[in-house]
């Protein structure tokens, strides 16, 4: 993925977010709102590893809940996050990986009719605007996606 290389911010909301350690605004209020409902906040606390058709890469997941769901916010959403998360989809069927967009209205690019919420459906992840829903906060632990969460985060031996 490319990253900008310019070293300034773009906004006091983003600026604010890199003093706190998050890379965007919505960051930073996900962990806030999760703070505010007893939450831990473990950012980018996990790590998911994959192998894509040429080399195992890892995934560092958002926010990590304690009932196994891995919380994922997105700004934009790019062909390459997309592509990551169908490889981690069809290597770990059973992890339950959710989107908290900024906009899931927004198209995928400037001429497609697809918007972040569609992609969403037509792969099978759920998705959420601006804020976690409580309903993710409070579904039980799940064993299944708990074992799927074990699995994934042990590196690959060579």
């Amino acid at each position: 993925m490319a990253r900008r290389t310019t070293t300034t911010p773009t906004s006091d909301t983003r600026r604010r977010a890199l003093l706190h350690g998050y890379r965007s605004g919505l960051e930073e209020r996900i962990a806030a709102e999760l703070a505010a409902k007893g939450i831990h906040v473990v950012f980018e606390g996990l790590k998911v590893f994959y192998t894509p058709p040429v080399k195992t890469r890892s995934y560092t997941n958002d926010f990590p809940l304690p009932n196994g769901i891995l919380v994922e916010t997105k700004g934009r959403f790019v062909t390459e996050d997309r592509q990551k998360h169908k490889a981690i989809k069809a290597e770990h069927p059973d992890l339950d990986v959710r989107f908290v967009f900024s906009n899931s209205k927004t198209k995928l690019s400037k001429g497609s009719k697809t918007t972040y919420a569609k992609w969403c459906d037509d792969y099978g992840f759920l998705w959420a605007d601006k804020s976690i829903p409580d309903a993710w906060l409070n579904e039980p632990p799940c064993p299944r996606r708990l074992a799927a969460l074990e699995r994934a985060s042990k590196k690959p031996k060579a």
